[in-house]
């Protein structure tokens, strides 16, 4: 695409090539800068609602960095790069992200058409989706980024880069009794997968099945075929919950011919599924919550950490002093599974709590919590879609980290539902 709108088409559409890169997530932090050189030379830059409260969560974590060099009790580890490496890394995200709201708010219509951005998004989906198969026929695949090579080993090899920056198909993992590998590509984890394939699958449909033709249904009938073969794999409980609720609140939400239409082709999915060699893998993690007693030790840590700091938390994250199974810390001969969760690694709700204490969190859903309240008027399909995923946004904050894609997903489809209430999709 040529014209004012390619840097959300170098986004979306070139997330594949930024992937195997290894930018990943973070080519939205490299896009920021032409995004915001354009955005200066348009001045005077229009602010969405709700806008100030962004600027407040950006601005606490500035704060919040006063704290890095210390450490609550109950956690151990001392103030080096990686904590400050963390650090900068999201606060460069936030600051990205906010670029690119304003930058989609600021193109016209013409400049980028709804129906064009929603359908870009829709071609991730479909990457995504290859993405998973990838994962489960070759759940092995991997390699060294040029952005890994470039970068010193001391850098390269902190486990919060190395997940960005090394590409990888899939983490395989004993979550039912044996291995199994759960998808992760084009993303930074397998729970990124499954958080932004339900975003996504919300614009494809929107943009390929209520916006396509018979052609384009077919095609979309096909891919999402396919996609629920990954996202069983997955084994993602919090995405198949966000895709239950989903479907209620569309049957809700929406009226007359086409709300029977959504509970037949509901139906007829369902008992297809239940046909299929997916069910009992669903109904298998359904009896085994592998990962409740860890989330629930990091999350009651996370909290009691962030009491003594309540208001600008810690900058970053620490590692717990111990795991759900023992008080010793790190793996030992006897206790192979024993580590040291970061706390906050269970939600980007229980980020916000130990990185900007509860004064961020609170910022972050009254941020999404207000578009919502400001949307849910609008009953067209974008509306529609749009305050689904920021319901998404608010779902998925117990249980899945923000950072990295998710949160670039968050706020595009928050810059959709900003665009969709502009007359005639203007700028005003």
């Amino acid at each position: 695409m040529i014209g004012p709108a390619w840097p959300i088409a170098a986004l979306l559409v070139g997330y594949p090539l930024w992937w195997a890169l290894g930018f990943g997530g973070l080519a939205v932090v490299v896009l920021a800068v032409p995004m915001a050189v354009l955005l200066w030379r348009r001045r005077p830059v229009k602010v969405p609602r709700g806008f100030g409260l962004w600027l407040l969560l950006l601005a606490g974590y500035l704060i919040s960095g006063l704290m890095l060099g210390e450490s609550p009790p109950g956690t151990y580890g001392d103030f080096g790069a990686g904590r400050l490496i963390g650090y900068g890394m999201r606060l460069a995200l936030y600051c990205a992200v906010l670029v690119m709201v304003l930058y989609l708010g600021n193109l016209t219509e013409r400049e980028l058409p709804q129906l064009r951005l929603v359908r870009m998004l829709g071609v991730l989906f479909v990457t995504t989706v290859a993405g998973g198969l990838l994962g489960l026929l070759h759940p092995g695949f991997e390699f060294t980024s040029p952005v890994e090579l470039l970068l010193p080993e001391w850098i390269s090899e902190n486990p919060f880069v190395r997940n960005l920056i090394h590409p990888t198909a899939a983490q395989t993992q004993k979550v039912l009794g044996f291995s199994l590998p759960r998808p992760e590509a084009p993303y930074e984890w397998a729970n990124a997968w499954g958080s932004n394939a339900s975003v996504l699958l919300v614009w494809f449909v929107v943009g390929w099945w209520v916006y396509g033709r018979a052609r384009h249904k077919v095609f979309v009938a096909v891919v999402v075929a396919l996609a629920a073969v990954p996202i069983v794999y997955s084994l993602n409980r919090g995405l198949w919950i966000g895709l239950g609720l989903a479907v209620l609140y569309l049957i809700v939400r929406v009226g007359g011919r086409t709300r029977a239409a959504l509970c037949a082709a509901v139906a007829a999915g369902a008992l297809a599924f239940l046909l299929s060699p997916l069910a009992p893998l669903f109904a298998q993690r359904l009896d085994r919550p592998h990962s409740n007693d860890i989330r629930a030790f990091t999350v009651s840590a996370t909290l009691a950490a962030a009491t003594h700091s309540p208001v600008i938390g810690y900058g970053n994250t620490r590692n717990a002093t111990g795991n759900h199974r023992s008080i010793t810390t790190g793996k030992t001969g006897w206790c192979r599974t024993c580590g040291h969760p970061p706390l906050g690694s269970d939600g980007q709700l229980w980020l916000l709590v130990i990185t900007q204490g509860f004064t961020g969190a609170a910022l972050y859903v009254a941020f999404f919590l207000g578009a919502i309240r400001r949307h849910w008027r609008d009953r067209s399909p974008i509306g529609l879609g749009g305050v689904l995923v920021m319901g998404f946004v608010l779902l998925y904050m117990f249980v899945y980290d923000g950072l990295v894609t998710p949160l670039s997903l968050y706020l595009i489809s928050f810059a959709l539902l900003w665009r969709n209430a502009q007359p005639a999709g203007g700028t005003s």
